[in-house]
Order: C-alpha cells, then sequence, then structure tokens
C-alpha cells in the first residue's frame, strides 16, 4: 500500500474507532434495568429498540461528516473540527453517565444543554470547505432536540428531580 493510500484511509480508521468507542462506551453506560423502566414517560417517548438504530444511523452520518471535514480541510480547520468533535464526543458520554448510571436525569437535562451547544460547532465550522458535512450533522442536533425535550419531561414527571 503507498503512502497516499494509506493516509487517506487513517481519517476514515479514526472515525470508525471514535464512533465505535462512544457508542459502545455510551451503549454500555445506558442500562435499560428496574430504575429506568420505573419512571413514568412521556406517551410520545419513541420506543426503546428504536434509540439503538438511530444512534448507529447518528455515528455513521457523523462519522461521514468528520472524514469530510477532515479530507477537505486545511491543517487549521482540521485541528478545529476535532477538537470540537472530541469534546463532543465527551459530553455525548457524560450525558449517559449522568442519566442511567448515576441516575441524575436532573443533571443529565444541565448537561444535555452543554451536549446540544457542542454540536453546533460541528455544523459551523466545515459550512464553508464542506457544506455537505454540516448538512450531515443535522440529524444529530434534531436527535439531541429530542432527547433534551425528552429529558425534560422526564424530570417534569418524575419529582423530586
Amino acid at each position: 500500500m503507498n503512502q497516499a493510500a494509506h493516509s487517506s484511509k487513517k481519517p476514515i480508521l479514526i472515525a470508525f474507532l471514535l464512533a465505535s468507542l462512544v457508542g459502545g462506551i455510551g451503549g454500555a453506560a445506558t442500562g435499560i434495568g428496574p430504575w429506568y423502566n420505573s419512571l413514568i414517560k412521556p406517551a410520545w417517548q419513541p420506543p426503546d429498540w428504536a434509540f439503538g438504530p438511530i444512534w448507529t444511523l447518528i455515528y455513521i452520518t457523523t462519522g461521514i461528516a468528520g472524514v469530510r471535514a477532515w479530507r477537505l480541510g486545511n491543517a487549521d480547520q482540521q485541528r478545529y473540527f476535532l477538537g470540537a468533535l472530541l469534546i463532543n464526543c465527551g459530553l455525548n458520554l457524560l450525558w449517559s453517565l449522568l442519566f442511567f448510571k448515576i441516575q441524575r436525569p436532573d443533571l443529565a437535562l444541565i448537561e444535555v444543554i452543554a451536549l446540544w451547544l457542542s454540536i453546533v460547532p460541528l455544523i459551523l465550522l466545515p459550512l464553508r470547505y464542506s457544506p455537505r458535512s454540516s448538512l450531515l450533522m443535522l440529524p444529530y442536533l434534531a436527535w439531541v432536540s429530542v432527547a433534551a425535550y425528552l429529558n425534560l419531561t422526564i424530570v417534569r414527571l418524575n419529582p423530586p428531580f
């Protein structure tokens, strides 16, 4: 394999590994057990089985967006996008830990604001040099918006949160 072919596959490999790592840790932290089942949830909540496929699709589109942004950006643009992506990954994992592991939907509700805000740079940073990357991030923003409203509703339905 020549150097050019190897370096062109590196962003794909990194995106795959990062998505797998975040998805795997987040999935492991998302325990649908007695505590979660005891929560009062709104009738409009998507069924539990839908969350896995939705997050899988989001990780795929985010990975594609990341690879495109990396390939089309200059060194500074790559560094900013990767930095924003790593912050976002950390916040994504933190939400799962707060909500499911620590069982604090109230704290997760505060944190989901930071998570939502961390998606905005992932849309805005590549907008000029890779508009398609920005578009691929919109489902993530939309889903986190739904998740934030669901989180808020769960907090309201389950006092003392």
